[in-house]
């Protein structure tokens, strides 16, 4: 979600209450060991430089998704391209090595075919050169890695990388023009042909053109300022390349081995593990016939199908957790901005002017949100209670175009995969006299993974193909499968649930009929349900929403920020310890506040009763968090979170009417003019630290201290800074800006402890002093009596 209200990064949870609890524990809160070890916690220090850094490269990992505002061509700049070139890089490596390890030329014997040639030894001249390509390339993606490692600057790893990988595709274009075009080349052979190596050059070279060009991209975005300079990419993604590397070492050691035990050239055991691992099962001449290498095969094909599943995993994962939240959050920007413009030009028209309001809204939510804070049309509670409801549509029209663009993207990817392909394996088997329908037939059996056997690639341009082919199927059928199960697959599974609920399968529901009206509230994703009445369903919505996570409680407080893996279940001797020292901790606040009240001390009563709260809300909201399905919060749920941040929903002094696009580009331009008029780079970015630090009244005043004085941007449920909008599950959201009211408070309080000690120090250095003077002044009287 987006992040208006965090001027720095939060310090990990976890050290901030376990140093607390540590350093107060229940039964000696108050001593002055306490309010000592409290001021000294560097948790409580801001400008630690330790703790920022440490938190700087946690939070780094999920910099690029943050920045969800980011125009989608600079993301795919800044993150998809380095992504790419980290992965096929090293795919294009791989295909230079089968470049360089055979001959270029075969000479077709009488009566024979190609793939059987006799080889011809190439020039020194040719292999040297195809060597100095192979070295280049390593050195450019060697640079790349280590530059996405950070342990290569950008400024020189980038230039390596860029020209590393375009002097190798020259260098091997030469090599290819010159082999497929030349007569010196040829001459004095008869019957010539050229090998799977040619083939095998042919893809590396466009690879590294692509690649070279695609990260000139990235390194104009970069200087011109629209991303950073570092490749801040996430633990999915760097694993996604490792592994890829590791699967292409895989097969070629795996070929190495298999070409030595079975007698095949190195390059035709290149084919044989490529399929094997990939367990489409082609079969035909390339099937292992010694003891050996079937004994073998038992180990090669088992650790293959492993590492094909961690590719597999990762892409999912890298689909799932990354593109599809960075779409998801870049259709709501646009949705919701559409939606704005819609508003405004009603507005400008004094009407409405469909029955349904703005993009089918309910009039009165239209004119709601036509209306400006404060003016009385409505109540302001009213007014913030129907932005709010029409983001929450904003957000379901995006969800539901996401999800369908998804699936007719990876269709079409699909689609092109295999008629294309059909179209090169045509050309290359012509020898073998296919159609395009065979040839469409064997794509299709063999992106499907069933590979039957009765049409095989035998060409040399044909199977290096294959490999090459087979390689960009996994990404693409892996993205498909799991668009189809966000959509298809999961109609299909509703409609079998409820086929089975209305026949034989177990139900709730007593009656055919009631369990036909069941089977309709699934089928319509509890749209429709025809077994209550109005009053019902919202009855049973209130109970639902009681006891779903809002009410229950969680121990795992201590570590929110040390578990990304919110939906791995934690063991059960860590939950009772985290739920311990967090119930521990809640204790001794309630303990506190009830101390401050017998004191009569008002203001420690007060602080120590916020955090009792704060605690027990965070425990809940906790909850939310861990849940395998995100949590959406009520309207009344969110009204009493932000009270608790410090703003109340029915103040408009927070409010403001959502800016359209072309008005929040037109304040950004001022805001920038105005800091530049302020006085250089430096001021300029402590401004924005702080107008980011003030986005919105909830998020960072209102409680007293040093935040009172300081001026507070309005915001809007329907604009860009609204909680709902980004990358941030709600409930991430709210335990950021929990935990943050949380430090602040212990902050203070370790402060104002500081200062009282410091105030008794004083006073009883005083105090002494002036006894030391008395006692010099009557030892003085009685000298002179």
């Amino acid at each position: 979600m987006n992040d208006p209200g965090l001027d720095e990064p939060i310090s990990d949870a976890s050290a901030v209450l376990k140093e607390h609890i540590e350093d107060n524990p229940p039964s000696a809160h108050h001593n002055a060991q306490t309010s000592e070890n409290a001021g000294q916690n560097p948790y409580f220090n801001e400008d630690s430089p330790e703790t920022l850094e440490d938190t700087y490269d946690k939070m780094s990992e999920e910099e690029q998704e943050r920045n969800f505002l980011m125009p989608a061509r600079w993301w795919y700049a800044s993150t998809g391209i380095p992504l790419l070139a980290g992965t096929f890089g090293p795919m294009a490596n791989a295909f230079s090595i089968c470049a360089l390890v055979e001959n270029w030329r075969v000479k077709i014997p009488p009566g024979g075919t190609e793939e059987h040639g006799i080889d011809i030894r190439d020039p020194p001249w040719l292999i040297a050169v195809n060597a100095v390509s192979l070295t280049m390339a390593l050195i450019a993606n060697a640079a790349l890695l280590l530059n996405m490692g950070r342990r290569v600057p950008f400024k020189v790893s980038q230039p390596v990388t860029i020209l590393g990988f375009w002097i190798a595709s020259v260098l091997l274009i030469g090599l290819i023009t010159y082999a497929s075009s030349s007569e010196s080349f040829h001459k004095g052979i008869k019957g010539q042909a050229l090998t799977q190596a040619y083939y095998y050059a042919i893809f590396a070279a466009g690879l590294y053109q692509i690649i070279s060009y695609l990260m000139c991209v990235t390194v104009y975005g970069a200087y011109r300022g629209h991303f950073s300079k570092e490749f801040k990419l996430t633990v999915a993604q760097r694993t996604l390349m490792l592994q890829t590397i590791a699967f292409l070492v895989y097969l070629l050691l795996g070929a190495l081995i298999y070409s030595h035990i079975e007698g095949w050239k190195f390059l035709d055991a290149v084919y044989w593990a490529d399929f094997t691992s990939l367990t489409i099962g082609i079969g035909g001449e390339y099937t292992p016939s010694t003891h050996l290498g079937r004994g073998l095969l038992f180990p090669f094909a088992m650790a293959g199908i492993i590492i094909l599943g961690l590719v597999v995993g990762s892409i999912r994962s890298l689909i799932l957790e990354r593109g599809k939240k960075k779409m998801a959050a870049r259709l709501t920007e646009k949705t919701r901005v559409r939606l704005l413009n819609e508003i405004q030009k009603i507005s400008k028209e004094k009407r409405l002017l469909r029955r349904k309001g703005a993009m089918g809204l309910e009039k009165d939510t239209t004119k709601a949100l036509t209306v400006d804070p404060g003016e009385g049309e409505m109540s302001e509670l009213e007014r913030r209670q129907a932005e709010f409801e029409a983001m929450r549509k904003v957000q379901a029209w995006a969800a539901t175009e996401r999800k369908y663009i998804s699936l007719g993207v990876s269709t079409f990817a699909f689609a092109f995969l295999w008629t294309i392909g059909a179209l090169v394996f045509e050309h290359a088997e012509k020898n073998q006299g296919w159609s395009y329908f065979e040839s469409l037939y064997f794509s299709y059996t063999t992106l499907l993974t069933i590979g039957y056997g009765d049409f095989q690639p035998m060409s040399n341009s044909g199977k290096p193909f294959f490999v090459f082919w087979s390689l960009l199927a996994v990404p693409t059928l892996t993205i498909l499968i799991s668009d189809m199960g966000d959509t298809v697959i999961k109609a299909v599974k509703d409609v079998t649930i409820w086929l089975g609920e209305i026949t034989v399968l177990p139900s709730d529901e007593d009656t055919l009929s009631n369990r036909l009206k069941h089977g309709v509230y699934r089928v319509t994703l509890g749209q429709l349900d025809l077994r209550k009445t109005a009053g019902d369903i919202e009855k049973s919505a209130d109970n639902e929403n009681e006891g779903s996570g809002f009410r229950e409680m969680h121990p795992g407080l201590a570590r929110v920020f040390g578990n990304s893996q919110r939906k791995q279940r934690q063991p059960e001797k860590d939950r009772k310890t985290e739920d311990r020292l967090a119930a521990d901790f809640e204790e001794t606040e309630k303990k506190d506040e009830d101390d401050a009240r017998n004191k009569g001390e008002k203001w420690e009563q007060d602080e120590h009763h916020y955090r009792h709260v704060l605690i027990s809300q965070l425990r809940r909201v906790y909850a939310d968090a861990q849940a395998a399905t995100p949590k959406k919060y009520s309207y009344d749920e969110w009204q009493y979170f932000l009270k608790l941040l410090g703003e109340n929903e029915d103040d408009a002094t927070y409010h403001r009417k959502a800016p359209t696009h072309a008005e929040e580009e037109r304040e950004a331009n001022q805001v920038e003019e105005n800091n530049n008029q302020a006085g250089g780079n430096a001021g300029a970015d402590e401004q924005r630290r702080g107008d980011m630090g003030r986005q919105g009244g909830a998020y960072t005043g209102g409680r007293g201290g040093e935040d009172d004085d300081v001026q507070i941007t309005k915001w809007s449920w329907v604009g860009a800074q609204s909680p709902l909008m980004g990358d941030k599950e709600e409930a991430e959201w709210l335990l950021e800006r929990f935990f943050q009211r949380l430090e602040e408070s212990l902050s203070s309080e370790a402060k104002t402890k500081q200062t009282e000690k410091g105030k008794e120090y004083t006073t009883g250095l005083h105090e002494t002093q002036q006894g030391e003077d008395q006692s010099d002044n009557s030892e003085r009287t009685m000298s002179r009596s």
